[in-house]
């Protein structure tokens, strides 16, 4: 525990102008792209992302997390999720267009990164070993948020990469004590649900086995056993 918090006062101590420029622009891009839809903003979009997954990658993870045992797994997983988001940029796979049904959870998830270091001061922490918007978990809740925002076509491996991740900040709460990723894991439930459905949805003129009634179910199912399984962790948590 002592080195991840001593990586994450390395990681703010020395760049936190670096992650000030990037929430300024990733505010900015996010108004223009909301406000003003447009292949310009949806390409910028993307390139921002591109340049902000892999900052965590090879900033965060590789360079200033190198004394924690996992660290080249983790920088592997976010390069990945960079190239996803390479591949889109050039492919033009996900068009980023506006679905407004569910706008309002959106706005909640993308403003979140922001919670993040506040729920780190009211527990007693301080600069700079403190959790910021710029480290995995809040762009995760970030990206999460943008995309339930354009949900009209997502790329469906990028999502489960990032409710994979998400569902990973559960155990971190116990090893680390970082009840701030309380928040991530929280979102990742309604969120998986509604990115599968509106999936399905798109298909659902396509024959599948099994069909989409039951699927749906499933979903449901998932999402109820990993609500209840969040639900007492945070008990748990709660009480120990």
């Amino acid at each position: 525990m002592e080195i991840f918090w001593k990586t994450i006062g390395l990681y703010n101590t020395a760049t936190w102008q670096i992650q000030t420029l990037l929430i300024i622009a990733g505010i900015a891009l996010s108004a223009f792209t909301i406000a003003k839809p447009c292949k310009t903003a949806t390409v910028m979009m993307k390139i921002y992302f591109l340049i902000l997954y892999s900052w965590i990658a090879a900033a965060y993870y590789w360079h200033y997390c190198d004394e924690r045992n996992y660290n080249e797994v983790m920088a592997i997983i976010w390069a990945v999720m960079a190239a996803i988001w390479a591949w889109d940029l050039i492919a033009g796979y996900m068009p980023l267009e506006r679905s407004r049904k569910y706008d309002t959870l959106a706005c909640v998830l993308m403003a979140l990164p922001f919670a993040y270091p506040l729920f780190s001061l009211a527990r007693g922490l301080s600069f700079p070993e403190m959790t910021s918007p710029v480290m995995p978990c809040s762009v995760v809740t970030f990206t999460i948020g943008y995309l339930l925002m354009f949900s009209r076509k997502v790329n469906m491996v990028l999502v489960l990469f990032l409710c994979h991740w998400s569902l990973i900040g559960i155990s971190k709460t116990y090893f680390y004590s970082i009840p701030e990723d309380f928040l991530l894991a929280s979102a990742s439930v309604p969120a998986l649900y509604l990115f599968f459905k509106e999936y399905y949805i798109s298909n659902s003129q396509k024959t599948t086995k099994p069909s989409m009634k039951y699927i749906n179910g499933l979903l449901i199912t998932l999402c109820v056993a990993l609500g209840t399984l969040l639900t007492c962790t945070l008990v748990f948590e709660f009480y120990k």
